[in-house]
């Protein structure tokens, strides 16, 4: 399966319109963003779990990305409230759930190889770090010097300017956002090659947003199974 796999492209996918798709598991279905693979794919999804919902257990052999946007996601290890952004690295492995429901954006496949830092930020947390023009709040969830993820939080009509060296990805949490012509509302996604900036001009409630800095895929990202 092939979606939105070109990187050269940019591209915005307005999550909240796809239609869900069932998964193996009872319960839970997927708004698939990016993907390269079958079952097992390089991917970018949003989940939702159903109440009283799981996964069977799994390794995560390509490691795997996730923040909660909605409800409450569950492993054996603990809960995971709205706002919650956790890596598992390559070879971890659990079952995950939900008691409640819970809605969540999950990278797969996207670790590089020696990328092996597993982290919970529970809501709120992360690195506080000076916003940049037209941002009123800004918290780092993870930068290791290869890619840098954070949370941001946009004021009411201004206009942004994100720089994009090495390539960016985002999602809007809430709030909404244009660029161009275009309206980006909660769970809008997109991407952008390097050297391509990203330049919005936020609503009336300003924007919450989740951006990665990072190469769209690492050169040496881990190999998919034949």
């Amino acid at each position: 399966m092939l979606i939105n796999e070109d990187l050269t492209k940019p591209i915005v996918v307005h999550a909240a319109r796809l239609d869900w798709v069932p998964s193996p598991a009872a319960g839970v279905d997927r708004r698939m963003l990016y993907r390269v693979g079958g079952e097992v794919a390089r991917a970018t999804t949003i989940v939702r779990y159903a109440p009283q919902s799981a996964f069977p257990r799994h390794i995560h052999s390509g490691g795997e990305e996730i923040l909660v946007l909605e409800g409450t996601f569950q492993d054996e290890h603990g809960d995971y409230p709205a706002g919650c952004y956790f890596r598992n690295p390559p070879g971890t492995s659990h079952v995950p759930a939900s008691n409640s429901g819970c809605t969540i954006f999950v990278r797969l496949w996207q670790h590089r190889k020696g990328d092996e830092i597993q982290i919970v930020r529970q809501p709120g947390e992360g690195n506080p770090v000076p916003p940049r023009q037209g941002a009123e709040a800004a918290r780092v969830l993870f930068d290791d010097g290869q890619e840098r993820v954070s949370i941001e939080r946009w004021l009411p009509g201004a206009m942004i300017t994100v720089e994009n060296r090495r390539g960016l990805e985002f999602l809007v949490l809430s709030g909404s956002l244009d660029l161009g012509a275009e309206r980006l509302e909660a769970q809008s996604w997109g991407r952008l090659p390097a050297g391509k900036p990203l330049k919005a001009a936020t609503g009336p409630d300003g924007a919450e947003i989740w951006i990665k800095d990072a190469p769209l895929q690492h050169p040496d990202v881990l190999a998919m199974p034949a």
